[in-house]
């Protein structure tokens, strides 16, 4: 019997439930969704840059979280260019919408479109029966990523269920052909044990969860919380460390990158703080490959210790 059918604990079911009318404006919404994955690219991204423009409008807690989050990131911007990125984030967001839908149901779409570095390293890394973990970010490609990611190797992912039993449901579903499993965040013992059987899984450590999961450490010079679970995953699972970044290039005909980096060589240290920033870094250095491809409107300094200047 596989892992798959064995671990079901986390899994979401359809309800029969899921037909009753608090749940129509899903459905019609996931409808809607669908039908959008059959357009022409070209219309899509005209659609995407509508609802940037909304969203930058009327979503005024995120726009101005990205504001100050670029501000303080990237000091040498001028108030325009930061403007100016801010903006491209939520068309960022947009575009990786619709990307992500069609890596869900249109994922021919991504054909010839998809280009990898450093799988050699990856291999490498997997010879002696060692899991993998790859850090990554929280890219506005989403499961798009994912995706690509899956046409030259099978992983994993660690995720946050969703509140809604319904969207849980969908979201699941229509992640099942991309990963291996989907494991739910909390459940460490059954990410340990993926991992030790020689699975890879791709883990993000990029956004702010408090000081019980973290410590502070630099990210692009300002101190943040920043996520150290995956040390202690190394330690208990024997798991090697790599990265994996994917981008778009282009927009109007857009092709797509992914980037292993070789495996990170004495991880983890005795020194917390010192292993949270040297993760920052290599975070940094996906970043500033396609600085608005990713979330920037997470609160990622909203965690202000005494004596730390607040962001926001």
């Amino acid at each position: 019997m596989s892992d798959s059918t064995q671990h079901t604990s986390a899994r979401p079911y359809f309800r029969w439930s899921f037909l009753l009318p608090q749940y129509w404006g899903i459905w019609i919404g996931l409808t809607f969704l669908m039908l959008l994955t059959i357009l022409p690219w070209f219309v899509q991204r005209k659609i995407a840059h509508t609802l940037a423009a909304l969203a930058w409008k009327t979503l005024k807690s995120r726009r101005e979280t990205t504001l100050r989050n670029l501000e303080v990131c990237f000091p040498e911007w001028s108030p325009e260019q930061v403007q100016q990125q801010a903006y491209q984030v939520f068309i960022d967001m947009m575009l990786g919408v619709f990307e992500t839908l069609n890596a869900w149901y249109q994922p021919s779409w991504y054909k010839n479109r998809v280009s990898i570095e450093g799988l050699d390293a990856l291999h490498a890394a997997q010879k002696d029966g060692h899991g993998i973990i790859l850090l990554g970010s929280h890219s506005t490609l989403l499961d798009a990523g994912g995706y690509i990611c899956s046409l030259y190797f099978n992983p994993d992912v660690v995720y946050r269920p969703q509140n809604n039993p319904l969207l849980d449901w969908l979201i699941y579903t229509a992640r099942e052909p991309i990963y291996g499993e989907q494991i739910d965040h909390d459940d460490l013992r059954f990410l340990v044990k993926r991992l030790r059987q020689g699975h890879i899984i791709w883990y993000s450590p990029d956004q702010d969860f408090g000081l019980k999961q973290g410590v502070m450490a630099p990210f692009f010079g300002v101190p943040a919380a920043s996520v150290t679970a995956q040390r202690r995953l190394v330690k208990v699972s024997k798991a090697k460390v790599l990265s994996v970044h994917f981008y778009r290039i282009g927009e109007k005909d857009p092709k797509y990158q992914i980037i292993i980096e070789p495996e990170l060589e004495n991880y983890p240290t005795a020194d917390e703080v010192a292993d949270a920033t040297r993760v920052n870094q290599l975070l940094e250095k996906q970043l500033l490959r396609a600085p608005t491809q990713w979330m920037w409107f997470h609160r990622r300094f909203k965690t202000r210790p005494k004596g730390y200047e607040k962001i926001y």
